[in-house]
């Protein structure tokens, strides 16, 4: 009530730009405050949707949905989100992720569509959504993967909304995922109904392959680990008969994005235990032995320690431990040995071990972070050749305009100036001999 009567006061002097201005300056001090305070990273987007819901409400009830006020509030909030580089892109990301994520805590379809326009609101002010895309693709792989998605439906809505939002180039490899996981679909369909390879497998074993293109996808480092002989017949009975139908292209197997279903015989009852790759080879080490050292398993497995490290924690360490730890602390060391936990018990006959995949390491964040910036650096690249091939010669204030123009993340100038001293150097651009400050395009 009070902001309406100011509102019409300030309207009847002519004097609304005060409170335009006094609004604008507001929601830069609490968005700011959200976006700059690390500590309240898990609660920032969600903080910020609400603030924008509320100021939405205030613009329709107390100042008439003022064009010049939409404008001042949109540049405060482009502001104060842009605070902080990169960081609300990967957290935006992240809270989409936990929304479409199964096993998340929310109510029906209706609700998920809400939450997704709100934080879509606050999507259009950031200004590196480069870095958005990477973090988002990273996450959708994993819950498409793993068969996390809580609804296909939701996600493909999703991907509309950006499509809608930001054009078919943002979306293109987004797209290329989902037509990947439907064709693994029907090549799994001729596979499973092939009488030659039923011939070949054996029984008591189900093997699903998903077939990704490379350039659709995150890119994910090899990981090499000595496979139980089983899973390398399958995979080379499969190999055979992908390769009979697409001559020419090249499979690699990424074994750490491989999930399994392993059947284990505990003394009261045997469960069915849902693990990662890694997480399997380890396990069919205790088919011979009930006890075995960090080394034996390093040299049996073949898994690089890192990985290692991170598959024994999972599985003696965890929630659900089928591997005893001697001796019991709460890091894996070179010097422990592992036992295999005969007498586990669990109330659930299918336990879930291989959230160890969904979680994200350090140096996977810090890994997609650096892949945006070197995708950054080619662009730039090829933003300046692209300018002066068209326009020959071209003084140095000049050319750094046009590539704010043409570029959509942000960027420093002195960054810029490194690109260009690059190109120079690999002999795409030249100084003028008269004048330092000119640029002339090589051809």
């Amino acid at each position: 009530v009070d902001l309406r009567r100011m509102y019409t006061l300030c309207d009847r002097v002519g004097n609304l730009d005060l409170l335009r201005v006094a609004l604008s300056n507001y929601v830069k001090q609490k968005a700011g405050d959200y976006v700059t305070d690390d500590k309240n990273d898990p609660q920032m987007v969600q903080n910020l949707i609400n603030l924008k819901a509320n100021i939405d409400k205030v613009l329709e009830e107390c100042f008439d949905n003022k064009e010049s006020f939409h404008g001042s509030l949109k540049e405060a909030f482009e502001y104060s989100i842009n605070l902080r580089q990169n960081r609300p892109a990967e957290l935006v990301a992240k809270y989409i992720d936990s929304k479409l994520r199964s096993g998340s805590k929310g109510g029906g379809d209706e609700e998920l569509e809400s939450t997704l326009d709100g934080v879509l609101v606050i999507f259009r002010y950031i200004s590196g959504k480069d870095v958005f895309e990477a973090f988002y693709k990273k996450d959708l792989a994993k819950r498409l993967l793993l068969g996390k998605s809580s609804s296909i439906d939701a996600e493909k809505s999703t991907i509309a909304k950006f499509k809608t939002e930001c054009g078919s180039q943002f979306t293109n490899k987004l797209e290329g995922m989902f037509k990947d996981i439907d064709i693994s679909r029907d090549i799994m369909t001729g596979f499973k109904n092939s009488a030659q390879v039923q011939s070949k497998l054996k029984h008591g074993i189900e093997l699903y392959v998903n077939v990704l293109t490379t350039g659709y996808w995150p890119t994910y480092p090899p990981v090499e680990a000595n496979l139980p002989q089983e899973l390398r017949d399958y995979q080379e009975i499969y190999k055979s008969y992908y390769l009979s139908k697409h001559s020419g292209r090249r499979l690699v197997w990424q074994n750490s994005l491989g999930q399994c279903v392993v059947k284990c015989k505990f003394k009261k009852a045997s469960k069915e235990l849902v693990v990662s790759l890694f997480q399997t080879v380890v396990l069919m080490l205790y088919n011979d032995e009930d006890k075995l050292t960090y080394d034996d398993i390093e040299k049996a497995t073949g898994i690089e320690a890192r990985e290692l490290k991170r598959t024994l924690q999972s599985l003696s360490l965890g929630k659900v431990r089928v591997l005893l730890k001697e001796p019991k602390t709460k890091e894996v060391n070179r010097t422990d040995t592992f036992t295999f936990h005969k007498d586990f018990t669990a109330p659930l006959y299918r336990l879930r071990i291989n959230n160890i995949q969904m979680k994200e390491t350090q140096e996977e964040n810090q890994s997609t972070t650096e892949r945006v910036f070197q995708d950054r650096q080619y662009q730039v690249d090829a933003a300046v050749v692209r300018i002066m091939k068209s326009r020959k010669t071209l003084s140095h204030t000049l050319l750094i305009s046009e590539l704010y123009s043409q570029l959509r993340f942000p960027i420093k100038p002195s960054d810029l100036k490194k690109r260009i001293e690059s190109l120079i150097d690999r002999e795409y651009l030249e100084r003028d001999t008269a004048n330092a400050q000119v640029y002339n395009y090589l051809a």
